[in-house]
């Protein structure tokens, strides 16, 4: 029997339950401004992973999107805040997610 299918899904099922609470977190406590860290790892996880065979290419694969996805989830995490879906920092200044608000009001 093959398992890599099966060790290729738990990675990635791992994976999305890491990622997942990670941007809550990283959004809570960091903010945004780290979010090019996110893309960074995303595409050096991509790029290693063309060089690479086997099981472990492809979670590097997987990996690298699950990075690239957390980038993106950080920015919308953000405005979720800002609209007050999400809990806020409460040492974090207003001004800090009114620059959310401001720019959906005049589009």
């Amino acid at each position: 029997m093959y398992f890599d299918g099966l060790l290729l899904g738990l990675g990635a099922f791992f994976m999305v339950g890491l990622c997942h609470p990670l941007v809550i977190k990283v959004e809570y406590y960091i903010g945004r401004r780290i979010r090019w860290l996110f893309y960074l790892v995303g595409l050096a996880c991509l790029t290693l992973s063309l060089y690479l065979e086997g099981l472990l290419s492809m979670s590097l694969g997987v990996g690298g999107a699950c990075f690239l996805w957390t980038a993106l989830e950080l920015k919308w995490q953000h405005e979720r805040v800002a609209k007050g879906r999400a809990k806020r920092n409460p040492k974090r200044s207003d001004a800090y997610y009114e620059q959310v608000a401001t720019k959906k009001s005049n589009a």
